[in-house]
């Protein structure tokens, strides 16, 4: 049986506020001949004190008399104030002025009902219950958008983070490889124009040239670290093949790359966070996972999504000491791995165990 219908079957409850039992009886009778599909069971309570540990109970309606010698309607509304209840309650009297129901409706009660219409208390019933759904949805979807608010503003601090640690990479990398080579192709420059003959010129030429090749090795690694050219001109997928190759093969790692579905004609901003998932994965594995062998899977899914799983056959790590909670030098890669994928709208997972190898898959 469905849940839906369960909770069509399941009876009404009301807390009856009424100091006659007689009214809560007639109150029964009158909602079995109004509404014989649904059923009510009715409590009653006559005090403050009776009121009060009633709401222990799950009640879905509170049917107050406006006329009780030792409790009233507004005394009801305030303990429901007072303990936070959001249980609706409807006042039910044998006569009421126009000018008291409007006070005790802005008081907080949903509606008033006189004893001689109960015909009408089951429409009554289901209004105020049905307002209450909404009201709780409402509160439901508030609380989801402040969570994803407070996300965003998280994912925001972080994305201005991992910028600048990127620049500051980038910054390193020019200044402690590129600068400190094209420093060198100056310095022996300068030498060969004060070089005492032709072969000591030549010599400090030829240094200077091979360091210039160098410097231009350097700046194409690091513009393929940025976004590799193949990205753009052939696809994804040999994009990934020549970060395997660039990464994987000077480590003596074999590796392979299979794919799934078609790759679209048109790459979207989600490749070129593959790309760099993968490079960051293989420098991890190369780094720590004394591994023999790595695989990138990728799946081609509709709307231009892309799902991929990169494995190692390394030692792997305990997962729950590295990722701590709290970022440094031993896990800055995968934190910055799991950074960027919930910027680029994706999750992604790790599964690990000591001597198993490591398993990162990735939705994007």
């Amino acid at each position: 049986m469905s849940s839906h219908a369960v909770t069509e079957i399941r009876p009404i409850r009301l807390l009856c506020v009424e100091d006659n039992p007689d009214d809560v009886e007639l109150m029964g009778i009158a909602l079995e001949r109004a509404d014989p599909v649904r059923s009510y069971e009715l409590h009653r309570v006559d005090n403050a004190a009776s009121f009060v540990d009633a709401l222990a109970g799950d009640y879905d309606v509170i049917l107050c008399d406006f006329n009780l010698p030792r409790f009233s309607p507004y005394a009801a509304l305030q303990i429901l104030v007072n303990r936070r209840s959001n249980i609706p309650l409807i006042v039910l009297t044998r006569a009421i002025g126009e000018e008291a129901a409007v006070h005790v409706l802005r008081c907080g009660a949903k509606d008033y009902l006189t004893k001689d219409k109960l015909g009408t208390l089951p429409q009554i019933i289901g209004r105020v219950l049905e307002e209450r759904r909404r009201a709780q949805e409402k509160e439901r979807l508030d609380d989801e958008l402040q969570s994803a608010y407070a996300r965003l503003k998280e994912l925001s601090a972080r994305f201005v983070l991992a910028q600048e640690r990127e620049r500051s990479l980038i910054s390193r990398e020019l200044h402690d490889q590129l600068g400190q080579t094209l420093t060198a192709v100056v310095i022996h420059l300068h030498a060969a124009e004060r070089a005492p003959g032709p072969q000591a010129a030549r010599k400090h030429h030829d240094t200077a040239a091979e360091l210039a090749n160098g410097a231009l090795q350097q700046l194409k690694t690091l513009s393929f670290s940025l976004r590799p050219a193949q990205l753009d001109l052939l696809g994804l997928v040999p994009a990934v093949q020549s970060a395997m190759q660039r990464i994987a093969e000077p480590a003596g790692l074999e590796w392979e790359v299979t794919t799934r579905g078609k790759e679209p004609a048109t790459l979207e901003e989600n490749a070129a966070v593959a790309v760099r998932l993968v490079q960051e994965a293989l420098t991890n594995t190369v780094r720590h996972a004394r591994a023999s062998k790595v695989r990138v899977r990728l799946h081609f899914l509709s709307g231009n999504r892309i799902s991929m799983l990169m494995l190692d056959d390394g030692e792997g790590f305990d997962k729950a000491a590295v990722l701590d909670g709290q970022q440094s030098e031993r896990n800055i890669g995968l934190y910055g791995m799991i950074e960027r994928t919930e910027l680029a709208g994706g999750r992604l997972h790790i599964r690990t165990r000591a001597g198993r190898g490591v398993a990162i898959r990735a939705q994007l």
